[in-house]
């Protein structure tokens, strides 16, 4: 009999048969990291917290799943902070990877398309009036790191809103 928990039919034990060389490039990230994120206001002036991030296969091993958590939770379980979750998969009718952020704290949903560009991964969007790139970059086993970038003139000049240092947990 199938299990009717959530997370047992969300959850997969790895990428689907013949699909794991297609999803490598967010499939690499599977397992947990701890997280330094360092937020940027307009005026430069820089705030560093600790968070993780957990990345796991998803939806019979055909998608990436993740959840953010900004600040990371508590030794007893609390989190005061920010969750945010994506759900990444490889659309072969496109050559890219469509992926969606969903933040229900700021209640903000993104939807990006993501490629692998040269030692790099890069999501972009468009929202609220600006272009938006994430970044993915100097990925090893252990460590990584991520950039959320901003552009108000058509991607002639970018702001760095925000970076995290990701070490394997």
């Amino acid at each position: 009999m199938s299990s009717t928990s959530l997370l047992d039919a969300f959850a997969a034990p790895g990428p689907a048969p013949g699909h794991a060389d297609r999803l490598h490039t967010f499939g690499q990230f599977v397992g947990s990291w701890d997280l330094e994120v360092t937020n940027i206001d307009r005026s430069g002036l820089e705030r560093t917290v600790a968070g993780e991030w957990h990345f796991g296969w998803a939806l019979a091993g055909r998608a990436v799943a993740d959840v953010w958590i900004c600040p990371r939770r508590t030794d007893e379980g609390a989190s005061p902070g920010e969750h945010g979750m994506s759900l990444r998969f490889y659309d072969d009718g496109i050559a890219a990877w469509r992926s969606t952020w969903i933040g229900p704290g700021a209640g903000i949903v993104r939807p990006f398309l993501a490629r692998d560009l040269g030692d790099r991964i890069v999501l972009d969007g468009h929202f609220d009036g600006a272009d938006v790139r994430w970044s993915f970059s100097d990925v090893t086993g252990s460590t990584f790191r991520w950039h959320n970038e901003e552009s108000t003139d058509g991607g002639e000049t970018w702001r760095l809103v925000q970076h995290f240092a990701a070490r394997r947990a």
